[in-house]
């Protein structure tokens, strides 16, 4: 599929990316391709960003069938790079598939983003920590009241350059364990990333800022007990060496994390032992009582590694690593870091190449 370029009129000035914060200011470009049942996916192109138009009638103003993604672009030794972009992009045909969103042709789907940031590199902050964050995302564009699938969509995605995410230094967060409310169930949509997860999540998540915690732990909606993820990342511990993840394939109301993938990989490559299963809070619990839980840290795209230093059940706070970051969290995040921008090599692939400077 052709892929059209409309020239913007005028370019934006590029912002001090140390003094803004995350998501609030987008790039000259951002690419654009439509659905209808007759020409399925067509029309991709990369045109200014500028405000779109809807009808109050719109189906996901109504009905919420939309989808959505993140990941980033880096500065890598003279070469602007997406991190795992195949990954994320096929996880959008997953969202897809929950949602009953056509599947996007990813061949399609890769070319533009390619293409995007290539037009846009120059976009990319140039200082340690910082990056472009991409926001693909699919929305129903029917105009109609009526709760059913809907027949036409929109697939867009924007560019928002972003400070590091630790303006005040990579320090670990309080998660509170939430025990009352709940975020999805199996059979569910919290296999998707879409909207209504988020939406889900916000009442809860401002209780416990008001507490003074950070995030929000998610137990599981149907037994109370198995340790699902936080609110904005999935989450890891390490128990007696091994580190040890819920799993999306058990649990089907979680998200299955890229960066989360990022750490397993990593971490059997070092020799560790990786395990992704069921774990419940009791387990966590005892392993701290115990001495056996050495690290709690989440993994996602914004943050790439959070260290936490406390979590609070049933209201007993459990102090984890005096309340420092732990050596493995700190080892896997400057990991990760120097992989983004080239200081450390890049042995499985993850690094694609999407321009030159």
């Amino acid at each position: 599929m052709e892929i059209k370029f409309v020239e913007a009129k005028t370019l934006k000035a590029k912002p001090d990316v140390s003094k803004i914060g995350f998501g609030t200011h987008f790039t000259d470009y951002m690419f654009v391709m439509d659905y209808d049942a007759a020409q399925g996916w067509h029309d991709a192109r990369i045109v200014p960003h500028e405000k779109i138009s809807i009808d109050p009638a719109n189906a996901t103003l109504h009905y919420g069938q939309a989808i959505f993604d993140g990941l980033k672009a880096y500065r890598n030794n003279g070469k602007a790079v997406v991190f795992r972009a195949t990954d994320h992009l096929k996880r959008i045909n997953v969202s897809a598939q929950i949602l009953d969103i056509p599947e996007v042709p990813f061949d399609v789907m890769h070319a533009g983003l390619m293409k995007l940031i290539d037009v846009e590199k120059d976009w990319i902050p140039a200082d340690k920590g910082q990056s472009l964050y991409i926001r693909p995302f699919i929305f129903a564009t029917d105009e109609v009241l009526g709760v059913s699938v809907s027949k036409k969509y929109k697939f867009m995605i924007i560019l928002s350059p972003v400070a590091a995410y630790y303006a005040h230094g990579f320090s670990p967060v309080k998660i509170l364990v939430e025990d009352k409310y709940v975020r999805a169930v199996r059979g569910g949509l919290g296999a998707a990333k879409t909207p209504a997860n988020y939406a889900a999540s916000l009442h809860a998540g401002l209780v416990a800022h008001e507490i003074g915690f950070d995030q929000v732990l998610w137990l599981d909606g149907v037994e109370r007990k198995y340790i699902e993820e936080v609110g904005s990342m999935n989450i890891l511990f390490k128990i007696n060496g091994e580190i040890v993840s819920p799993s999306p394939k058990i649990q089907t109301s979680i998200l299955d994390g890229i960066t989360r993938r990022t750490v397993n990989q990593v971490a059997k490559a070092w020799g560790m032992p990786v395990a992704e299963r069921r774990i419940s809070i009791d387990e966590v619990i005892a392993a701290h009582e115990d001495g056996r839980l050495e690290e709690v840290f989440g993994s996602g795209t914004a943050a790439v590694i959070s260290p936490v230093g406390v979590l609070r059940y049933k209201g007993k706070d459990y102090v984890i690593g005096d309340g420092k970051t732990g050596a493995f969290a700190q080892k896997m995040y400057d990991y990760i870091e120097g992989l983004h921008i080239g200081e450390v090599e890049d042995t499985f692939g993850f690094v694609e190449v999407a321009g030159k400077y």
